[in-house]
């Protein structure tokens, strides 16, 4: 039997990602989440320098880390969008205990 062979790379799962594992529409939305954030806590901080980038760093990380991974293994964005479809589609469903027959 002739049996035809095709052989799949190990990287074949890391196009359109950054360093392999983040795709970059998450990494694209970690910034638009994250300098906003850097930039309010650097402003508005009344703190030493010190303090400060603690304080930043406490609250930048973590949201950029959040922001690469995603909910679900999707960007935010997108789940957002999803979960807003169901948001607006969602419908109550009402059972008295009869059922009608016709």
């Amino acid at each position: 039997m002739n049996y035809d062979v095709y052989h799949i790379p190990v990287n074949f799962t890391d196009a359109g990602r950054l360093f392999g594992m983040f795709e970059i529409r998450n990494a694209i939305e970690t910034v638009l989440l994250t300098v906003p954030a850097l930039f309010a806590c650097i402003a508005f901080l009344p703190l030493a320098l010190t303090p400060k980038v603690v304080v930043t760093m406490v609250v930048v990380v973590p949201l950029g880390g959040f922001g690469l991974i995603g909910i679900s293994d999707d960007s935010l964005t997108r789940w957002l969008g999803c979960w807003w479809r169901w948001r607006r589609r969602r419908r109550v469903m009402f059972y008295r205990g009869e059922v009608r027959t016709k």
